[in-house]
């Protein structure tokens, strides 16, 4: 069998995501994306399939690593990173196909939590095993719990960050009830398809564009306090973006493969596994901060529809 499938710079275009980690974007998809091209185009391998392939092959690099020896622990963490590319290219063919689903995006996540506990349960034994150290056992219930933080904690931003969306949609639609209900933008959506334009004066000049083409919209900024604490981070985010990088240098992704990849390769798991946890837990804690100054900006806004509603009212 045969598919018409485009070239590679389209399938490119079509499966890669507008932002991504950076391990992803330099270590996996120049690989993985001209092999989901080939996949979709010479088999009838399901995206389903490919997350079965990398659930198994995940459990074989816990199986090297709970052997202990360095010579099993290079082997783990190749096999690791395999099991990623097949990860990273289940989505990928879904999107060039049109064959995604709901349940196979359940699978996904939940064989992902899966592997890597049995990555970390197994990790952590070998080298318990190979040392006495009974710290690694500690290690073990750390990695899994660092892996659920970081999912649990971005599950519960976008919800908050929705609701905040939701709530000032809400409250411009009661405050327009009486003319013409205004469009309403939110500057993170404007950052999201234009990532160059992340410095200040750019900001204003992309929310004036908008206005202008459209006298009725509203931009509404829930980022502003963060921005305006701190300004070097918009050159960087922007200079990353343009690079289909997030800004976020140490997530899961990298977690997961400080652990499972470069502390083996090392010989250095429990170095490897601390220096991780610490920049993750630095990431999530940035995360957090992040949010608060938001639901500043939030409480900011609402206040300013309430002004200006009683403003007209007199």
């Amino acid at each position: 069998m045969r598919r018409d499938i485009p070239d590679l710079a389209e399938v490119r275009r079509v499966t890669q995501k507008k932002r991504d980690a950076w391990w992803t974007v330099l270590l996996v998809d120049p690989v993985a994306t001209p092999l989901v091209r080939l996949t979709a185009k010479y088999t009838r391998i399901t995206p389903n399939q490919l997350t079965w392939g990398a659930f198994l092959l995940g459990l074989v690099s816990a199986a090297c690593f709970a052997l202990g020896d360095w010579r099993w622990l290079i082997a783990g963490a190749v096999v690791y990173h395999l099991s990623f590319v097949l990860d990273c290219m289940d989505g990928k063919v879904a999107r060039l196909t049109g064959q995604g689903s709901l349940f196979g995006a359940w699978l996904d996540f939940v064989f992902d939590r899966i592997r890597v506990a049995a990555c970390a349960v197994a990790l952590m034994a070998g080298q318990y095993y190979r040392t006495g150290e009974t710290l690694y056992i500690w290690l073990a219930a750390a990695v899994i719990g660092f892996d659920a933080l970081c999912y649990i904690n971005s599950l519960e931003t976008f919800k908050v960050r929705h609701t905040m969306r939701k709530q000032i949609k809400a409250r411009l639609r009661a405050a327009r009830r009486a003319e013409n209900e205004r469009e309403l933008t939110f500057m993170e959506d404007l950052l999201r398809d234009n990532p160059e334009a992340d410095i200040e004066q750019d900001l204003r000049t992309v929310a004036a564009e908008v206005t202008e083409a459209a006298p009725q919209a509203q931009v509404v900024d829930l980022h502003q306090e963060f921005r305006r604490r701190f300004p070097l981070y918009l050159r960087a985010r922007s200079f990353l973006l343009r690079h289909r990088v997030r800004p976020h240098l140490i997530s899961g992704i990298e977690f997961q493969m400080g652990v499972f990849m470069i502390g083996p390769f090392l010989d250095s798991v429990l170095a490897a596994t601390v220096v991780s946890g610490a920049l993750l837990l630095v990431l999530e804690l940035t995360i957090i901060y992040k949010l608060l100054l938001s639901t500043r900006d939030f409480t900011r806004t609402l206040d300013s529809f309430d002004r200006e509603t009683v403003a007209k009212a007199a």
